[in-house]
């Protein structure tokens, strides 16, 4: 039978091993199964060390059987097979109950997989599923590496294994395998072709063939990834928009104006460049990326007054209702009489600003929605309720999506498709994005970034309150507090989660490193996340006592949550235990404190955010990360890391380090098909900026990629895979 890469599996390989390829391993095709590449490799005796294996694991290790005994059970009929195997590093024990397994005799050679257990203090597995290495795979293991693939219960890795032989066999050494790689961009960068690199990743003969293949395999998934986000890029510079150049004597010289401060360099130079490409037809699509604190929304303000001045409309999407209610608030002080166009006392050559939320009353929301259908609302400023049905803009010139990472695509979309013709956009977020990251999730996005903070601000320093280590230092962060509430400051604790009511589950506040790459070192046992409500009893009867503290949840009403900010931004509040509810976008300059209780449960950038809430006036600033985490462990030397610096892209790339390459890229966890396999963004930076470059050229022919119908293909086939799809959600 003839076999290329769309073949079903279930055509090659019967339909009882495909099914359960297809189910477990989410593999249908040749195309899924070779690129389907082992996990490493192993020699005899030449492997993980056994003793390094953890419980709960789930692997296939390589060892040699060294002794085999068979006794009956003392408690219930039947026997016990106990069978050790050592790895010239260490030993185990494999147990099988009620089960004969004379082919494992002393001295043979096997793979074992199964779940790693425990038994009177070491390791064993029980029942596990293994091949023993005879003299009829003496050709297939002793020539070469062994290939260890990713396996799961049903489908183990020696039956991958032997399945990607019978195609090896079947296809001629993957002759049937068409490159689509363009022999010149092979040629400049020095790439094997593809089905030597198949060969060399499925049956390589040294460590030297494996580095080969991987660079070559690297490259298909840049390339096809750069391709998908370069036409992303051409496909919107070819839309129609609007220009909405400057205009003098308007409501953006009025926002200078008015303007408590000068702008920084930094705000000065990004300014520039937004209102020169909002003066060009092409919508813009960029991504504004800055330091906590570095001013990105009055960036974002004058390019909206900007657009406004031109006679269009602009809409802020913020995530939270307390961040969206902010930002009206502010930016309606700003303006004064020039945001309140058509009431009494407004100006009438200003505009109107108006906050839309999913909570508001009836009647305000009614006025807010007809304000932005008749246009009399220049500056519209939201939640995801301005992307529901009935939300109609007289003209949206700009869309601005304050903390990128918390929407998709496809709410920005849905956004941009609210104006008649497609709007200029403007993403921002104050998480900064290592330089890879930006190439490939954000790629289709023209990136600006702002370092420079704001002069006069007070700086933060940060330490770790190691409580197990350390148990005095937690009072003396109580004490702190209440020195600086008696120096007229105010202060932050933020706790990972609400509090359970009964019935009710917390929400996506209550494990905030979940979504934000906080490693995932817990143990089973490990104490529930500390809760705003208990921490904050605790303090009023103990440690605070006395000061004036209030909570702020995603449990309370919007109106509860804007009373509570209101008092605690005028003073009136002196301490505030919330959740990552405060997490962005928050301004409060005399608050002075962050304590971060549980902080190991908190990821990197997040911490690096929720420090960003305090020393934003005169006064410097103090962060605490309470945990109960050893210094030493890996968990504690991140926090001491985090500690350490307050540079932001520093602190992107820690993180980039302690999350799974998946959780950047969406690639699924194991036993499940993934898109990104081998690229690595800590360590292919350089390669992926090639094969931006090359993407970029091959897209800017008249032909595009009508002459590479196997480039072509890769990237429809991008379409289906689950890159697409983290990259539509990214």
């Amino acid at each position: 039978m003839a076999v290329d890469l769309t073949t079903e599996l279930h055509k090659v390989l019967g339909p009882k091993t495909a099914k359960a390829m297809a189910t477990s391993l989410g593999l249908h095709t040749v195309r899924d199964l070779l690129r389907h590449y082992p996990r490493r490799y192993a020699k005899r005796g030449e492997m993980t060390r056994l003793d390094d294996l953890q419980v709960g694991d789930r692997v296939t290790v390589l060892a040699q059987v060294r002794r085999v005994t068979t006794r009956p059970m003392r408690q219930r009929k039947g026997s016990l097979t106990e069978v050790t195997v050592g790895d010239g590093a260490g030993t185990m024990q494999l147990v099988f109950f009620n089960h004969r397994h004379g082919q494992l005799r002393e001295g043979s050679w096997g793979l074992f997989a199964g779940t790693v257990g425990e038994y009177r203090a070491s390791k064993q597995f029980a029942h596990p599923d293994f091949h023993l290495i005879t003299g009829d795979d003496d050709e297939e293991w002793a020539r070469a590496l062994i290939p260890i693939y990713p396996a799961s219960k049903e489908v183990s890795s020696w039956v991958i294994q032997r399945s990607v032989k019978l195609l090896l066999d079947s296809g001629g050494g993957f002759g049937f395998v068409t490159d689509p790689l363009p022999e010149e961009i092979r040629a400049r960068h020095g790439l094997q072709s593809l089905p030597a690199a198949l060969l060399d990743i499925h049956r390589p003969t040294g460590s030297e063939d494996v580095e080969r293949a991987e660079q070559r395999l690297k490259w298909d998934e840049a390339l096809v990834l750069q391709l998908t986000l370069a036409a992303r890029r051409r496909a919107a510079a070819l839309e129609p928009g609007t220009a909405r150049p400057r205009r003098s004597g308007g409501l953006l010289d009025a926002v200078d104006a008015a303007l408590p401060f000068a702008l920084t360099e930094g705000q000065h130079a990004v300014g520039e460049e937004l209102a020169a490409e909002l003066d060009r037809d092409a919508p813009m699509h960029r991504l504004l990326q800055g330091e906590v604190g570095s001013g990105k929304t009055v960036v974002a303000l004058r390019a909206m007054a900007q657009v406004v001045d031109a006679g269009g409309q602009a809409a802020l999407l913020a995530p939270t209702e307390v961040l969206a209610a902010q930002h009206a608030r502010g930016i309606a002080a700003l303006l004064g009489p020039l945001g309140r166009a058509g009431e009494l006392d407004g100006d009438p050559a200003g505009t109107r600003v108006v906050l839309l939320t999913g909570s508001q009353r009836a009647a305000a929301r009614r006025e807010a929605r007809a304000a932005v259908a008749d246009g009399s609302a220049g500056i519209v400023i939201g939640t995801h309720a301005l992307l529901q049905e009935g939300v109609e803009f007289a003209d949206l010139g700009l869309v601005v999506v304050d903390e990128q990472h918390r929407f998709g695509v496809e709410q920005r979309d849905a956004l941009r498709a609210k104006g008649a013709r497609p709007p200029h956009v403007l993403v921002m977020t104050a998480t900064p994005i290592p330089r890879t990251v930006a190439m490939t999730v954000y790629g289709d996005l023209e990136i600006s970034t702002l370092r420079q903070l704001p002069s006069g601000r007070g700086g933060v320093s940060s330490s770790v309150v190691p409580v197990a280590e350390k148990p005095a230092w937690l009072g003396r962060a109580w004490e702190r507090v209440r020195e600086e509430v008696a120096a007229g400051r105010q202060a932050y604790v933020v706790c990972p989660r609400i509090g359970e009511l009964e019935g009710e589950k917390g929400g996506a506040e209550e494990e905030p490193g979940d979504d934000d790459g906080a490693p995932a070192d817990d143990g089973g046992d490990r104490r529930a996340p500390l809760a705003v409500l208990d921490v904050a009893e605790d303090l009023r009867t103990g440690p605070l006592a006395g000061l004036r503290l209030e909570v702020l949840h995603g449990r309370l009403t919007p109106e509860e949550k804007d009373a509570r900010m209101r008092a605690f931004a005028a003073a009136e509040v002196d301490v505030l235990v919330a959740t990552t509810v405060v997490e962005v976008g928050v301004d409060v300059p005399n608050a002075t404190v962050m304590v971060v209780m549980d902080a190991d449960r908190f990821g990197v950038s997040q911490l690096h955010q929720l420090r960003g809430r305090v020393a934003r006036g005169k006064h410097p600033g103090l962060c605490l990360l309470v945990s109960e985490a050893s210094t030493s462990s890996p968990t504690g030397q991140r926090l001491a890391a985090v500690a350490a610096t307050s540079d932001g892209f520093e602190l992107a790339r820690l993180d980039l380090e302690t999350r799974r390459e998946g959780d950047v890229l969406g690639a699924a966890q194991s036993g499940r098909r993934s898109g990104i396999r081998l690229l690595s963004l800590l360590e292919d930076e350089e390669l992926i900026a090639r094969a931006r470059t090359e993407a970029t050229a091959l897209l800017a022919t008249e032909r595009g990629l009508a002459d590479h119908p196997g480039l072509a293909m890769e990237v429809a086939a991008l379409a289906t895979d689950e890159r697409a799809e983290y990259l539509e959600k990214a």
